[in-house]
């Protein structure tokens, strides 16, 4: 369903496992970071009713689940670190196109955010099927069913709203490029890491 070219490998979970005060600071912040987003979308494409209705729902479930995860790490004695840079998501952005047309950006800030949630919801199946922690399998579980949701939400608007991409020749780009990029990730206690 996401096209994924690599997925991760099970034995990931392992190492999140290892340090869960880590992971689930990383997660707070990538939650925290996709409320920013969405918001950030909406202030700079605020001709599109239907788009600010969405993107404020999703920015809204976002924080949610950032207060979500923080609960969990409150209720768990453990602290919420500071942010952390997520230079999976850096390397994404620097594919993004720029110098275009102002739909062109647009639309790759789209396909820019449904990679991103494509990934973390490829992750949050990886940790719902692998970890010995059942609290947190099926967290992961329900998380995973809700960043596919906005993934397709994602990906939609930018077919709905594309007016001089080709939205799925860009996005089949989109995922040779992730492919090769999470070749070097998936070592660390991170979300993308």
């Amino acid at each position: 369903m996401l096209g994924l070219k690599l997925l991760t490998d099970p034995r990931w979970a392992d190492i999140a496992e290892r340090n869960l005060e880590e992971i689930l600071t990383d997660h707070a912040w990538c939650e925290q970071k996709a409320a920013t987003n969405a918001i950030t979308m909406i202030a700079y494409n605020s001709e599109h009713d239907e788009f600010i209705q969405e993107m404020s729902d999703i920015a809204i479930e976002e924080m949610q689940h950032f207060k979500m995860v923080v609960e969990i790490i409150q209720q768990r004695g453990y602290t919420l670190g500071r942010e952390r840079k997520d230079d999976y998501v850096g390397q994404l952005m620097k594919f993004c196109k720029k110098d275009g047309s102002r739909n062109m950006a647009f639309i790759d800030r789209l396909l820019f955010a449904a990679m991103i949630e494509a990934r973390s919801c490829e992750r949050f199946r990886v940790l719902s099927q692998n970890i010995n922690d059942e609290e947190l399998a099926k967290f992961y579980y329900d998380l995973m069913v809700s960043e596919a949701n906005h993934y397709t939400t994602f990906l939609n608007f930018a077919r709905k709203l594309s007016t001089d991409v080709d939205v799925d020749k860009r996005w089949n780009e989109w995922l040779t490029f992730e492919g090769e990029l999470i070749q070097s990730y998936g070592n660390k206690e991170a979300i993308h890491g």
